[in-house]
């Protein structure tokens, strides 16, 4: 997928998830999610897959600052770096690992075409995430181009996460 335009074609991306779904499913791994600006969208692509159960332990959605809250990220972590920062990302990762006994944690946060007017720290189409697994959290920044839909941004992200979990599984297994 061409990453600096969207496509209306998201085959490519639900793809990428059926390779990771079976690669889980083969190595006998686990993952979960914490997905606040995608929604449940790479949960949703991860369990599209035929078996998934066997691997998708359970996903969070916290789009807002009290949810992430509620779901043990400090609040310090937000109030310090802010909602929309690495560090929120990597804590969201780690949390839901942790929660769920995952071999992999996902954490997504950031804010798509709009500024968010409760969070100070919201610039529209800054993303960032994080990726752990049995060789620690690799943390990412994203600046999402325009898109012409929400479900345009959600997928473009869920493709970017996509691409970089599937390293991290080549990483681990090689």
């Amino acid at each position: 997928m061409d990453s600096s335009k969207y496509k209306d074609d998201f085959s490519g991306t639900q793809e990428k998830y059926a390779r990771i779904t079976k690669t889980l499913i083969r190595e006998n791994k686990t993952v979960t999610t914490m997905e606040s600006c995608t929604s449940g969208l790479i949960a949703s692509l991860i369990t599209d897959t035929e078996g998934s159960s066997a691997v998708m332990k359970g996903a969070f959605i916290t789009y807002s600052n009290e949810a992430k809250i509620m779901q043990g990220i400090p609040e310090e972590t937000i109030k310090s770096h802010g909602v929309y920062s690495i560090e929120t990302a990597c804590a969201m990762a780690q949390r839901c690992r942790e929660v769920y006994g995952a071999d992999y944690g996902i954490g997504v946060t950031g804010s798509f075409g709009n500024a968010d007017p409760a969070n100070a720290d919201s610039v529209p189409g800054e993303v960032f995430y994080a990726l752990t697994g049995p060789e620690g959290t690799r943390p990412y920044h994203c600046t999402v181009p325009a898109q012409p839909s929400r479900y345009a941004y959600k997928m473009y992200m869920a493709d970017r996460i996509a691409d970089c979990f599937l390293e991290m599984l080549q990483d681990c297994s090689g």
